[in-house]
């Protein structure tokens, strides 16, 4: 295709009309080559952001945009190879866990994650609280690792998925974020790269998500199973509240220190749930046995060789966030009055936690370990009057005072 074609391409998605696969598989490498101008593959996505994508273009796109840079590729006698997507919450730090636990099937984890943007955290940026560890591996580094201990966490390569980092950058400024078959494209070309045979999708909705309602949640879901299916991984997906933050704690180190907890066995019971729910729809193990070994130590003993393969100190793991990420200011707030805790509002709690350092409003944002909330109550708790609902970490007495203020709007106790 030349360029000069790609108007009528454009007029055709303006129109509701379909694009063949060779023509989607043309537009993305010519995009990427830099054959197509951002002026025109803007009005492409702002096209496809009004008048959408089939199940089929949305499928090709994915695997176009998949096939734009280095793609993973296993040993034929390779275990099979599973992996996890999160849409995204408020304190949710399953990856942490999972990706071990897994492992300790006997599965093969070769888990990309990105870094947090807005109120949503990075598995990168967690991982990254733990010294020394490194995220940045190369391929052969990634297959040394994954043969070795059955997995990897590591972060994209500028010749991973090269498309979808292009595309995104024009997404961000043209107001074509929210289009749904984009979105897939985006998420699962990424996945697809990893060259997985099962995988299962966290896609979460409510006021601490990117998709508010169940509905729109639902159709998401639908629409990235099916992008993976067309493309012959076994795709499954949970939908899952993000109400209240997901476990006790929001912000890095105190994430980790969670997830370290959790894989002693000794984890809050939403975060073991949705972990192990997540778990049985990709493992071979039935759920009894995964709770097992997150109760033996078998998945720590996992996670901490993960940690010192990738150059993390593991010393510092049960240290994280009391000592090595301590933050200087550490404060209860407290119930205003006695009842029953009704809303712990996960979005509120999530800018708050952006506001104080823990994540980031804009790419390339320093981001600080150590603030955040912890000792989390759980929505449906009874309280009393001055009980601490939870502990902010911040940075200094006025970054306290701001969330303080911020806070006071996401809660609500209902007196008994």
């Amino acid at each position: 295709m030349k360029a000069m074609h790609f108007p009528q391409l454009i007029e055709r998605k303006r129109d509701g009309g379909t694009l063949t696969a060779a023509e989607i598989r043309q537009i993305i490498q010519s995009f990427t080559s830099d054959e197509i101008p951002d002026y025109q593959m803007s009005s492409f996505a702002m096209a496809v952001y009004f008048r959408g994508l089939d199940a089929l273009e949305t499928a090709t796109l994915t695997a176009a945009m998949r096939d734009s840079g280095r793609v993973f590729s296993w040993p034929e006698d390779a275990p099979p190879r599973v992996d996890k997507h999160s849409t995204g919450g408020v304190g949710d730090k399953v990856s942490l866990v999972l990706a071990p636990l897994l492992a300790c099937d006997g599965l093969w984890v070769p888990m990309v994650s990105g870094r947090g943007l807005g109120i949503t955290g990075g598995t990168l940026d967690k991982l990254e609280s733990i010294p020394g560890f490194d995220v940045n591996l190369s391929e052969k580094q990634c297959l040394v690792q994954i043969e070795r201990l059955g997995l990897f966490m590591a972060g994209q390569t500028a010749d991973f998925c090269p498309a979808d980092k292009k595309l995104y950058a024009l997404r961000d400024v043209t107001g074509t974020v929210p289009s749904r078959e984009l979105i897939i494209a985006s998420i699962m070309s990424k996945k697809l790269a990893e060259s997985l045979d099962r995988l299962v999708l966290d896609v979460k909705f409510g006021p601490g998500a990117f998709m508010k309602t169940r509905d729109d949640a639902q159709k998401l879901a639908e629409g990235l199973q099916s992008a993976g299916t067309e493309n012959n991984v076994a795709t499954e997906f949970l939908l899952t509240p993000m109400a209240e933050p997901l476990g006790r704690t929001v912000g890095n180190a105190l994430e980790v220190t969670e997830a370290v907890e959790t894989l002693q066995g000794r984890g809050p019971a939403d975060f073991v749930k949705l972990t192990l729910d997540l778990c049985e729809k990709v493992a071979d193990s039935p759920r009894e046995r995964l709770a097992g070994w997150l109760e033996d130590g078998t998945a720590w003993e996992k996670f901490t060789a993960l940690v010192e393969a990738q150059g993390g100190d593991v010393s510092s793991l049960e240290k994280l966030s009391s000592s090595v990420h301590q933050a200087p200011v550490i404060r209860p707030f407290v119930a205003p009055g006695p009842g029953t805790l009704k809303t712990l509002d996960a979005g509120t709690l999530g800018a708050a936690s952006v506001e104080l350092g823990a994540g980031r409003q804009r790419a390339g944002d320093a981001i600080d370990f150590a603030v955040g909330f912890s000792g989390l109550r759980k929505c449906g708790d009874r309280v009393e009057k001055g009980e601490p609902l939870f502990l902010i970490h911040a940075r200094s007495e006025d970054a306290l005072a701001a969330a303080v203020e911020a806070l006071g709007k996401g809660i609500e106790i209902e007196p008994t």
